[in-house]
């Protein structure tokens, strides 16, 4: 029926429309648009899952989660992962696999995270955003679903990549190599 842009910043948008309700009705409805992300699941040749420890402002503390990042403008979900998994942990994979897209807050926002397993990993020098500090951990694989099971990994796009990762391996959920 109609919509205004009520907020454009640096990567997100917040809209206000007003729309029609199956019932004839009408209602408002704001949402945030949001370029999408990608979340990589990092394990190394001795099987362990990289992790980051990071704070988070909006949350207002310190959260243990896989790495992750905004897609960029005309950037491929694949290539955003590529270089996420090197700029905030300074590895390079030599084999990867496209598990699937999730879709995180969707009574509020349009984002998509698309997550990649990323195998056969090569150490290299990471490449820091200017103003991002984190801390790269490598953990048993069992170590960190425990931790999500426990609530250490909290946030959903980690849960959401350990289950689907353990779901693969288990042979459960095809991947598509990339």
């Amino acid at each position: 029926m109609s919509s205004e842009l009520v907020y454009q910043g640096g990567f997100i948008k917040v809209r206000k429309d007003r729309v029609a309700l199956p019932d004839g009705n009408e209602s408002a409805r704001e949402y945030i648009l949001h370029p999408g992300a990608v979340a990589v699941l990092a394990l190394t040749p001795e099987g362990e899952l990289v992790l980051e420890r990071q704070y988070r402002y909006p949350a207002g503390r310190e959260f243990i989660e896989i790495p992750a990042g905004k897609i960029d403008p005309d950037e491929a979900p694949e290539l955003t992962a590529r270089r996420e998994l090197l700029e905030e942990t300074g590895y390079r994979a030599g084999r990867w696999t496209y598990l699937g897209t999730a879709h995180p807050c969707i009574g509020y926002s349009n984002e998509k995270i698309s997550y990649y397993l990323a195998q056969d990993l090569m150490l290299s020098e990471r490449q820091l955003d200017a103003g991002e500090f984190l801390e790269v951990l490598t953990l048993p694989l069992d170590a960190a679903m425990n931790m999500a099971l426990t609530g250490e990994i909290c946030d959903s796009k980690s849960i959401v990549g350990l289950h689907w990762l353990a779901a693969y391996l288990g042979g459960r959920m095809r991947g598509v190599e990339i």
